[in-house]
């Protein structure tokens, strides 16, 4: 006869905390899954368990399939680039969505190839789904300069606010493309943002050159470089 206090009890229990080498472990294959993906994308759950000092048998253990250590990732830089961009206010429409720029260059430029694996990848519209609350901000940011006259007026906000998504992407590519260094992505993502939003590359530099929090050195370091932290795909 079943002991139904006794059962209860045991139902009612918390569940243990993993054990911290479990934690650890998985910690450490994230880490090693964002390295060796940024060297090669179609690297396998083998190759990335050796990366990780861990066995086949291991990774398995945490992840039945590469598309699911894959959307962890995903999900993790989500997380990151969201909170990363969630504080960014500035009374200059201008200085906001290039600090926008900056910090989200910051925090994919060390992970470059993940994240244009997952922005283009065929998680896309999960990942932009993700997103969505970056790009109400980014839209938000538009629509101040639009109404301040100091972004151009030309194109519909909603409309120019993906543009400008869409510029600030292509650095990501040409970065991928190019390896260009830390601090030219930095300039160039925020030129490229100013440039869509109706500056001239004049301007855009000028405003550069004269707003210290745009600086290299002024952004925050970037919590991409380590998997376990929570700032919240680089994409």
């Amino acid at each position: 006869m079943t002991d139904t206090s006794t059962s209860a009890h045991r139902a009612s229990r918390p569940a243990r905390a993993p054990r911290r080498d479990a934690a650890e472990n998985r910690i450490a294959i994230l880490d090693a899954a964002i390295s060796e993906l940024n060297h090669d994308p179609d690297a396998s759950l083998e190759t990335i368990a050796s990366a990780a000092g861990l066995s086949r048998r291991s990774i398995y253990g945490h992840f039945s399939t590469r598309d699911e250590l894959v959307a962890e990732l995903n999900d993790r830089g989500i997380a990151r680039v969201t909170a990363a961009l969630a504080p960014i206010r500035h009374s200059d429409a201008r200085v906001a969505l290039a600090l926008v720029g900056a910090r989200l260059w910051s925090e994919v430029e060390d992970v470059r190839v993940t994240a244009q694996l997952a922005i283009r990848g065929p998680r896309r519209e999960i990942v932009a789904e993700g997103l969505e609350p970056v790009r109400s901000g980014v839209l938000a940011i538009v629509e101040q300069g639009v109404a301040a006259g100091q972004l151009r007026t030309d194109i519909e906000p909603r409309t120019l606010a993906r543009l400008i998504e869409g510029a600030a992407l292509s650095v990501l590519d040409e970065a991928v493309r190019d390896d260009i260094s830390h601090a030219e992505g930095h300039r160039l993502v925020i030129l490229v943002a100013l440039s869509t939003a109706g500056l001239s590359w004049r301007e855009a530099a000028e405003l550069i050159d004269a707003s210290p929090e745009l600086a290299l050195g002024a952004q925050p370091e970037a919590s991409t470089r380590h998997s376990d932290s929570s700032t919240g795909a680089k994409a």
